[in-house]
Formats: structure tokens, C-alpha cells, sequence
């Protein structure tokens, strides 16, 4: 991980301190910035969000769509969790406590955005920071490019459905309009951007090309981030400093949200006998989130003085300890899960597939 990956969340910390700072100091700069508005777009916010999200989407090489027969298991549960599970398990974890448990500690007006802002940032998987994961829990890469490439695919089409249905049993209104543009803006814009950057650069330079390529712009999304997280406190300040125990609040769901989709990943994938280098990974995909795209939809539907905002952000503030820590249980974990029944046997299977191949 680079130093600014590892250090994300002290990274997030100054961002808070420094944007809660200019923010009281310069409220006249902040306020400009919130009305750069066309059509319901915030032009300087859009133009950080791609420089996040394009550096990111150009890892991804959507040929890999390809090889989903390889892994079909794992890829499976994945998308299970991801799809089917993941989204409706933190809007459960928002309503009860959000809605109902923390309910006293929080702004009665901003609750329901505060629910909105954690079913955005779960509605969407991680695209980018799981190859380091996948890296550090020693798994499959071909896995994992295929679960990303897959799972992006996917996100252009079911983001906005998952995000409206949850939105609308949650009773928040919001926009159709409003959010398909956001799904274009965030989602379809810099797919399409990214992946003319890919086919150029590889067709200039080929695969080594690109891999310098990506070290150059890995800092810019980097700091685009920063910025952003700058630019929300700001207009997130007041609220911060008169009820600080919220950004707590907010990451109890978030954390709880996140190990029990991975445990979740990780037992089915024993269970269906699938190798440890593709569980671990496939428990790490089910877990994270895309939480740039979470804020980036957050600002565009709610604005930025918005708890949702806010609530996306503090998926941000946690996304590297906790991502981390699951690293560290699938690693510790990895003699247990190997011992299980269904996992020795495909092993078996394998070996004796190999075995036949060479004789």
C-alpha cells in the first residue's frame, strides 16, 4: 500500500479538522463553491469525483468479464452478497439504529438523510482499493479482476434501481431524475473515460506503459478525495462541532455492516468447497464499498450540508483499519478454512484433474 493509502484514515481526520476549520474562517468561499450549480450538478465536486473514480476505473479490464467460468463459485457468492444482500443489510442496520436506537443523539430533521447516506454507501461495491486487499490476503488476481470488471457492469445498471427502492421504502424522497443523472455522471461518464485512457495507453505503450500510468494518477485520486472531504466539512462544521458523538454513531452500522458481509462471504465459500484464494477476496469484495461514488450521489441528491453526505463520509474514515482487520482474520483463518470438508474435497477434485492432465 502507499503511504497514502495506508494512513487514509489520519489522512480523513486532517481533512475534518482542516475543512471544519475553513469553513468557520472563509464561510463566503464555501457557500460560492455550493452554488456552482448546473442543473443540479455541482461543477467543482463533479470534477473531483471523476478525477477520484477514472484513475480507479482504468485498473479494470472488462475482457476479464471473460474467465467468470474459472471461479464460478466464488463469483457467486459475491455477487450475492453484494447484490442481494449487502444493500438491504444496512438499510436494516439504518433503520434500527439510526432510525430507532441512536435516534435521541441525533438531529430529528436529518435522520432519514442519515439513513440515505448509508444505503448509498452500501449500494455499490468496491472497485479499486480491493486489488490491494485481494494483494495482501494473497488472492486470486484473476478472481479478483473478474469480480470487479463484473460487478462494474453490473453497478451501471442496478445502482439506481437498488438505491430508489431502498430510498423509497425508507420513505425519502427523492428525484428520479436526479439520480439516473448521477448514476451517468458517476458511473457511465468515467467507465467510458477510463476505459479510452486504458486502450490508448495500452495500444502506446503496452502493459508496462500502463502500469506507469497508473502510479502517476493514483496520487491525483488521492488528493481529489482529500479535497472533497475538505470541501463537505466545510459546510459540514457546525453540525460536527455541536454534536460530535454523531460521526460515532454513524460508524457502528457501517462496521457492523461490513463483518458480517465478509464473515457471510467467507462461510459460503467454504461451504461450497471454493479454494482460500478466491474466499478471501471474495469476502473482501462483498464487504467494501465504493464509497466515492457513495459521496459523490450523496451530495448530488441531498447537498452538501446533508447528513447523508456526512454518513458517506464516515464510510470513508473507516474503509482502511477495518479493511484491514478482515485482511488479518482471512489470513489467521486460512489452516481452518482449508480443513473443511467441502474444500478438501474440491481439492482432491483438482488434483486429481491435474494428476490426469499430465499423464
Amino acid at each position: 500500500m502507499s503511504l497514502f493509502e495506508r494512513y487514509l484514515t489520519l489522512w480523513v481526520g486532517f481533512c475534518i479538522v482542516v475543512g471544519i476549520a475553513l469553513g468557520h474562517l472563509l464561510p463566503g468561499v464555501f457557500h460560492a463553491i455550493g452554488a456552482a450549480e448546473i442543473a443540479e450538478v455541482n461543477l467543482p465536486v463533479a470534477v473531483l469525483i471523476w478525477l477520484m473514480i477514472i484513475p480507479m476505473l482504468i485498473k479494470v479490464d472488462f475482457s476479464a468479464i471473460g474467465k467468470v467460468r474459472a471461479h464460478w463459485r466464488g463469483i457467486g457468492v459475491t455477487l450475492f452478497i453484494n447484490w442481494a444482500v449487502k444493500p438491504f443489510s444496512m438499510a436494516a442496520l439504518g433503520w434500527l439504529f439510526v432510525g430507532y436506537l441512536f435516534a435521541p443523539y441525533f438531529p430529528p430533521g436529518q435522520i432519514a438523510s442519515y439513513i440515505a447516506g448509508l444505503i448509498l454507501l452500501a449500494a455499490a461495491p468496491c472497485t479499486a482499493m480491493v486489488f490491494v486487499w485481494s494483494n495482501l490476503s494473497d488472492g486470486e488476481p484473476d478472481f479478483t479482476l473478474t469480480q470487479v470488471a463484473l460487478n462494474d457492469t453490473i453497478m451501471v445498471f442496478a445502482f439506481a434501481p437498488i438505491v430508489g427502492l431502498l430510498l423509497g421504502i425508507s420513505a425519502i424522497t427523492v428525484p428520479w431524475s436526479t439520480l439516473l443523472l448521477s448514476v451517468a455522471l458517476y458511473i457511465v461518464v468515467p467507465v467510458i473515460a477510463a476505459q479510452i485512457v486504458r486502450s490508448r495507453a495500452l495500444a502506446r505503450s503496452g502493459a508496462a506503459g500502463l502500469r506507469r500510468l497508473l502510479v502517476r494518477l493514483q496520487p491525483v485520486a488521492l488528493i481529489a478525495l482529500l479535497a472533497t472531504l475538505v470541501v463537505l466539512f466545510g459546510f459540514q462544521g457546525e453540525q460536527i462541532v455541536a454534536q460530535p458523538l454523531i460521526i460515532a454513531l454513524l460508524a457502528v452500522p457501517i462496521l457492523i455492516q461490513v463483518y458480517f458481509n465478509a464473515g457471510l462471504a467467507y462461510l459460503l465459500n467454504r461451504a461450497a468447497g471454493e479454494a482460500h484464494c478466491v474466499a478471501a477476496p471474495s469476502a473482501l469484495i462483498g464487504a467494501s464499498n465504493f464509497f466515492e461514488l457513495a459521496v459523490a450521489a450523496a451530495i448530488s441528491l441531498f447537498g452538501f450540508a446533508s447528513g447523508a453526505a456526512l454518513a458517506t463520509v464516515v464510510g470513508v474514515l473507516t474503509e482502511v483499519p477495518v479493511m484491514l482487520s478482515v485482511v488479518r482474520i482471512v489470513n489467521a483463518s486460512k489452516q481452518w478454512y482449508e480443513s473443511g470438508a467441502a474444500v478438501r474435497r474440491a481439492g482432491k477434485v483438482i488434483g486429481q484433474a491435474k494428476q490426469a492432465a499430465r499423464s
